[in-house]
């Protein structure tokens, strides 16, 4: 075992669009996760590393904890909840504020049944004066003994390296888990599926997007461009007119978006086709939630 160089999983916990997926882009200097200003963005638990001369941090990404409505909300909490049983230290993203609803209270309920050190790091400190602060990190502080308390703005990637600090002190020493280039555990066609998804979550502001899927049905590479046809899936014929918009609008507003991310990602040019399907209720379909990337039994 290694005496000077530390590795561990670090899980990141909370509400729904408290900035989990925000923060852990910043802390590893690279969109991963995709965000959004709309809840329960993220669906799927999602790794990425961080490497310095110290250590390596795998970061666990999970969708936020809240109360399901469906079957795909259920996947979604437990792959949440799974995660915590998993990892060296818990990182609680909460916001500024001293009202602890019951959401925070669910969360608090499952914390104190883990073992692993829990960090209460307190997300977007730019948006509250910091005499507001120490009152709002006392509230929390109330409910659970921490290991760690860490102010940060993940927006802004202010004390983020305070807080990197502050989850090594809590890694084992041993050996690196991934090797230094790698970034994150997401195959390359799943990364763009959720580019894709961003994409109509910020297009579209009705209840649609929570009902969206994204597959790839085929990725093929040239010298210089890959061919991408993507598939979005709604639940409804109405949300499918909504997507595709007026003329094909929406849809080519969605593809624009999303293309110079992915030919980023991809250093090559992207011809993006898009088609949208309605699969009727498919987030209460045992099958089609597993058919579109989400496997309810890899928890169990």
């Amino acid at each position: 075992m290694s005496e000077t160089h530390k590795s561990g999983f670090a899980a990141l916990i909370g509400r729904p669009n408290v900035g989990k997926s925000t923060l852990m882009n910043c802390l590893i200097g690279q969109k991963i996760a995709i965000t959004s200003k709309k809840p329960q963005t993220t669906r799927n638990r999602i790794q990425t590393v961080y490497n310095s001369e110290e250590g390596q941090i795998v970061f666990v990404d999970t969708p936020g904890i809240h109360k399901a409505k469906n079957k795909l909300g259920d996947y979604m909490v437990n792959v949440a909840e799974h995660s915590l049983r998993e990892v060296d230290v818990i990182l609680w993203l909460v916001e500024p504020t001293d009202y602890i609803g019951t959401g925070e209270q669910h969360i608090i309920e499952q914390l104190k049944k883990v073992k692993a050190p829990i960090i209460l790091v307190m997300n977007k400190i730019d948006t509250v004066k910091k005499e507001e602060l120490l009152q709002y990190i006392d509230a929390y502080r109330k409910q659970i003994d921490f290991a760690e308390v860490v102010p940060v703005s993940a927006l802004k990637a202010d004390n983020t390296d305070v807080l990197i600090e502050q989850i090594m002190k809590y890694l084992p020493y041993g050996p690196a888990f991934y090797d230094e280039d790698t970034i994150t555990d997401q195959p390359v066609r799943q990364i763009v599926a959720e580019l894709i998804r961003e994409k109509v979550l910020r297009c579209i502001n009705e209840e649609i997007p929570h009902g969206v899927a994204v597959t790839i049905e085929s990725m093929k590479y040239r010298k210089k461009i890959v061919d991408i046809n993507a598939t979005i899936i709604c639940e409804r014929d109405s949300h499918k007119g909504i997507i595709i918009g007026k003329g094909g609008a929406m849809l080519k507003k969605v593809g624009s978006l999303a293309r110079p991310e992915i030919e980023e990602m991809l250093e090559k040019q992207a011809n993006l086709q898009l088609w949208v399907k309605v699969k009727k209720d498919w987030r209460d379909s045992d099958f089609m939630i597993k058919n579109f990337g989400y496997d309810p039994k890899e928890n169990e």
